[in-house]
């Protein structure tokens, strides 16, 4: 049977010549990789200055703009365009930004050239670990206020790219450790890349043919992915370094449904289930809701009655330091220990709640199609929303990207109808690659699972349109 067949009526694969073209983009990279390595440290080198500077600087005034204030310029650097675009890039062009580009991948590596070479202790590769560093990132993130404060997203992102050094000095010998194991966005660019249209396929009775006949340059692959077995794009950092290797593997197009699509409930895992449920939808929207949320101000003030008529009253104290919760009185911007916590409450809160509809909607649409192992397929049905979940937080994050324009004075009207235009994209995709994966069911099994399926999805939709079309 063909790939088509088993992908369920899935696209062909692209003609000859556009595999080699992108085939040949892949041979470029392998040729060119101190050309990236140097890319690479440019990359670094203005991260690191507008990271650092900035902290160190006054905050500007209202009237302050990107091309006249570093700190506005390097807020548009990291949350008007890099975080939104490279999750953008995840679903484009597979996990390219974090072999080319990415400022920790590049620092870790070469750490490790100079460190003590250990190798990776068991504990370190959890597979829970994706789903915690993001979960206590985003949270933390919130009660800093990273988006808006320079010193805050000092110790986020500064915090990380030290950690990242750090274990680089001790794990691994010239590989990325960190970002396998242990970076807060791994499992979410993992996920991401899934539904990527380009990857490195890899060709195995190639590799077993030339394996004793042609010559072999070993290939150092820093993620540390096993790259003979690999069939995906969620490890690939697509460095290009494996490009032609033993003639067996190479940059090719692929439907972007397909690896999702034919996944198995073998292949299935819980956490990144977790990720993409808990994670990029239940957090996500918890994160980007709480700052305009009406129900968290009715929440805020019932909490604060309670505090001041029954105590404890310390709670009402805003004598935090800035690294633990935002503290910035010279713009009247200060938490109270409240304030924290019932940003922790409505951020779990609010995951807890649309988890729980968009898991019991897939345990749902898992029992009509397939009576028996129903958690196993509510598992893999989790990764049809990827689509969904990933454009979901690409809107949230590029809302600071529109603030920014409006603070510019850029013309922002046609926003609402984008944000309508790539929710309606999410959605019909997931809905597109739950059918796929339903592909072996009677009819009225499929129809009925992915009506079930369809709930889920309507329940993401609706609460980024709270967000977007009710709240702003």
């Amino acid at each position: 049977m063909t790939p088509e067949a088993l992908a369920g009526g899935l696209p062909p694969a692209p003609p000859a010549r556009a595999r080699t073209l992108i085939a040949r983009y892949g041979e470029w990279l392998r040729m060119h990789q101190r050309l990236i390595a140097g890319a690479q440290w440019i990359v670094v080198a203005a991260y690191a200055f507008l990271i650092v500077v900035p902290a160190f600087m006054p905050l500007p005034g209202n009237d302050a703009h990107a091309l006249d204030d570093l700190t506005i310029f390097a807020q548009w650097a990291f949350w008007g365009l890099w975080w939104p675009f490279v999750i953008l890039s995840m679903l484009a062009v597979g996990r390219s930004w974090c072999g080319l580009f990415c400022p920790e991948g590049k620092l870790t590596e070469t750490a490790s050239r100079f460190g003590l070479h250990r190798a990776v202790p068991r504990w370190l590769k959890w597979g829970g670990w994706p789903f915690v560093a993001f979960a206590m990132t985003t949270v933390f993130g919130q009660l800093v206020s990273v988006y808006q404060y320079p010193r805050a997203a000092l110790i986020v992102l500064g915090g990380s790219t030290l950690a990242a050094i750090g274990v680089g000095l001790v794990y691994g010998r010239e590989k990325r450790v960190w970002c396998r194991y242990l970076c807060p966005v791994n499992g979410v660019f993992a996920v991401l890349a899934r539904v990527a249209p380009v990857h490195f396929r890899v060709d195995r009775d190639a590799w077993s043919r030339n394996a004793g006949r042609i010559a072999i340059h070993p290939v150092n692959c820093a993620p540390l992915v096993r790259i003979r077995r690999m069939t995906g794009a969620s490890e690939c950092h697509m460095c290009g370094r494996c490009s032609g290797h033993l003639d067996a593997v190479e940059v090719a197009w692929r439907p972007p449904n397909r690896e999702v699509a034919t996944l198995s409930t073998s292949e299935a895992n819980g956490w990144d289930a977790a990720l993409i449920v808990v994670g990029l939808v239940g957090l996500a929207i918890g994160a980007f809701h709480w700052n305009a949320s009406p129900w968290f101000v009715q929440l805020k003030l019932a909490a604060a009655g309670l505090v001041i008529d029954h105590g404890p009253h310390w709670l009402l104290a805003d004598n935090a330091p800035w690294w633990l919760l935002t503290h910035y009185p010279e713009t009247n911007d200060v938490f109270t220990w409240l304030d924290g916590a019932l940003i922790v409450a409505y951020i779990a809160g609010t995951a807890a709640v649309i988890a729980a509809i968009v898991w019991g909607a897939l345990l749902v649409a898992a029992r009509a199609a397939y009576p028996a192992m129903r958690i196993a397929h509510a598992v893999r049905l989790a990764y049809a929303l990827i689509p969904l979940a990933g454009l979901g937080v690409f809107l949230g994050l590029s809302s600071l990207t529109v603030s920014l324009a409006r603070n510019e004075g850029i013309a922002t009207g046609v926003v609402p109808a984008l944000r309508a235009i790539v929710l309606a994209i999410g959605a019909l995709w997931s809905l597109r690659l739950a059918w796929l994966q339903l592909r072996d069911r009677a009819p009225l099994s499929r129809v009925a699972a992915t009506v079930a399926f369809a709930i889920a999805v309507a329940a993401i939709v609706g609460a980024w349109s709270l967000l977007f079309f009710h709240w702003s």
